[in-house]
């Protein structure tokens, strides 16, 4: 198993203490594409947010394992060298470091430091050509004046040189036109193999059509309620989640 979380609570950090996640499970080996999907304030960025053990959230209860690793109390430098990576829904912005740049620093630093820059370029390169972008994305400044569908990605082409062993893809696919999705679908499934995995965190199930989903989870309430294969994806986008907010209440 590669992902474990185990009856896991949490809270915010704010003024307002409030409870999140409320006893969450949820397991994926190698090889696993797996979907998180649910209303909106159901905990679905919290979980990945708690994963990589951001400050905004406290874990009160509960273990994560990743790796045959307890990284419950770990902290996010440890936790991506062991090879998680996450997206987000809104990417920051780096002034004045272009974007080549910054992959450079990305592959020198997390994969090979040793690499020459001619080498780390050539490698940026030919993963953009996988996924289409244009040569001219090297020389602007890191996400400066990005529309939404660059920035994502951008995150899909950091996600291709590191090459973790999870890829935990927050909203990803949100705001993006029909051309950006399929771009961000195509990285994924030229990442995908058996040895590592994906969890999606969506509202649409756009982003599913194109990839081999083992299985879709729904999130109320901070639990995982149900879970299926890719046609419960279909069932939510047709029925919506209004038959298990009311289970989640009986």
């Amino acid at each position: 198993m590669l992902l474990n979380i185990n009856n896991l609570y949490t809270k915010s950090t704010d003024e307002e203490q409030k409870a999140i996640l409320k006893g969450l499970n949820l397991a994926i080996n190698p090889g696993e594409i797996h979907v998180i999907m649910g209303p909106n304030g159901s905990g679905k960025s919290t979980l990945a947010n708690t994963i990589f053990h951001s400050p905004k959230y406290e874990i009160t209860s509960g273990n994560i394992y990743f790796d045959g690793n307890d990284i419950t109390n770990s902290n996010p430098t440890d936790i991506a060298k062991l090879g998680i990576f996450m997206s987000f829904q809104n990417p920051v912005t780096i002034p004045g470091i272009t974007n080549a740049n910054f992959l450079t620093s990305l592959i020198k630093t997390n994969i090979n430091k040793d690499i020459s820059i001619f080498d780390a370029q050539k490698m940026i390169k030919e993963q953009m050509n996988k996924l289409a972008i244009d040569s001219s994305f090297l020389s602007r400044e890191f996400n400066v004046g990005f529309s939404g569908g660059e920035k994502k990605k951008n995150e899909i082409l950091q996600l291709m040189l590191l090459n973790p062993k999870l890829a935990i893809l927050d909203e990803t696919d949100s705001g993006l036109d029909v051309d950006a999705i399929k771009t961000v679908s195509n990285g994924i499934n030229l990442f995908h193999n058996e040895q590592n995995s994906v969890l999606i965190i969506t509202h649409s199930n756009k982003i599913l059509e194109d990839l081999k989903v083992d299985k879709v989870h729904i999130l109320v309430d901070g639990k995982i309620i149900k879970s299926g294969d890719a046609a419960l994806a279909l069932e939510i986008e047709k029925e919506g989640y209004q038959k298990y907010n009311h289970e989640n209440n009986d």
